[in-house]
């Protein structure tokens, strides 16, 4: 299947940005519009990072356990997801860039190894759900971020 990206772009270098992705506890605040009952397991950032997560789709639940598998400060983190049995193997890799007008672009692409028939059989609609999915966690990265900047805390103030 052809992997899925979305960016945003948001008005912070992108090292601060990556502070925020490189804590694995911070994706639950932009992606539990499909993606709840966190459970965070391992370091708390960079590689090894895990956690274990519902992920509700289409009117579907399944378990997904996601892993940081790459992470090469501040441009990129590179994360294993596995579910549906171990029939489901995709990566998910942010990459932050400076923007052309200040800020960064961070992009987010979702690619599969490995898919259920299913999947690869409704392909294009799989596609769009999951675009549509990821670009609702773009924008609610943004705010996230926009919200840590403004109150001081975690991400873009540098702490985590």
């Amino acid at each position: 299947m052809r992997p899925v990206t979305v960016s945003v772009d948001v008005p912070h270098a992108p090292e601060p940005v990556y502070a925020f992705l490189d804590v694995m506890a911070h994706h639950e605040r932009f992606t539990n519009h499909y993606l709840t009952h966190w459970r965070c397991t391992g370091p708390d950032r960079g590689k090894g990072a895990a956690a274990t997560v519902t992920a509700a789709l289409a009117g579907a639940r399944t378990d997904v356990t996601i892993e940081v598998v790459e992470a090469d400060p501040p441009r990129r983190i590179v994360e294993r997801n596995v579910s549906a049995g171990g029939a489901r193997v995709a990566h998910g890799t942010y990459v932050i860039e400076p923007a052309v007008e200040g800020g960064s672009r961070v992009s987010f692409t979702y690619a599969w190894e490995s898919a259920p028939l299913a999947d690869r059989l409704f392909a294009p609609f799989v596609r769009r759900v999951m675009r549509r999915a990821n670009a609702t966690a773009m924008w609610r990265l943004a705010v996230a971020l926009e919200r840590d900047a403004a109150s001081g805390t975690s991400g873009t103030s540098g702490a985590s």
